[in-house]
């Protein structure tokens, strides 16, 4: 399969970035082709600005907006990995969210509603937060998340939302924990695609 990653996390040395290694690697071992877009690596503009959406609506989708957008539409899936900050996503990628998925590209309205123009593409969303994971799922911060991306993005356009894992307590645990976490990576992502 032609999978794509976006990548959202300013750290080399993070989780994230060891999430996202053992993603590609896991994916490159079984022969899936991999495309990584590190949003801050590229320097991604992620303010959708009126000149954006001008250009978009006279059909002239601005070039960093089209090159993403073609990374999508080629892929078969999509997966994203991102901290959750703020119990939600990174600027970064909620940028690319609201620039790339545009209106016309991933939906457009048709006579029944919402047309969902990416069906057919498989999405699993990858997370880490530094609040238990206990206290997440208690207060329902869990449930909200999965309902805001699993739902809210990846629904929204067509794409089958295969798995999303969070993972919490990041930075208050010992070394075999996050080693943990990568193993779970990499099981989910070897039985999901």
């Amino acid at each position: 399969m032609k999978h794509l990653i976006v990548y959202a996390h300013p750290y080399t040395d993070s989780l994230n970035h060891a999430i996202l290694n053992t993603t590609v690697e896991t994916l490159e071992a079984q022969g899936h082709e991999v495309v990584v877009r590190d949003l801050y690596a590229l320097g991604f503009q992620p303010v959708l600005s009126a000149a954006d959406t001008a250009s978009m609506r006279a059909g002239q989708t601005p070039q960093d907006i089209a090159t993403e957008q073609q990374f999508v539409a080629d892929a078969e899936a999509i997966t994203f990995i991102y901290p959750i900050w703020w119990t939600g996503l990174p600027a970064i990628m909620k940028g690319y969210v609201d620039r790339v998925f545009a209106y016309g590209f991933a939906y457009a309205s048709g006579e029944a509603g919402i047309e969902k123009l990416l069906t057919g593409k498989k999405g699993l969303i990858i997370n880490t937060h530094g609040t238990p994971s206990e206290i997440y799922n208690q207060i329902g911060m869990t449930a909200s998340i999965k309902m805001t991306s699993d739902i809210g993005i990846f629904d929204f356009v067509g794409i089958e939302a295969v798995d999303h894992l969070l993972f919490g307590s990041i930075g208050y645990l010992e070394a075999t924990a996050y080693q943990s976490m990568l193993e779970q990576v990499k099981e989910t992502v070897s039985t999901k695609f």
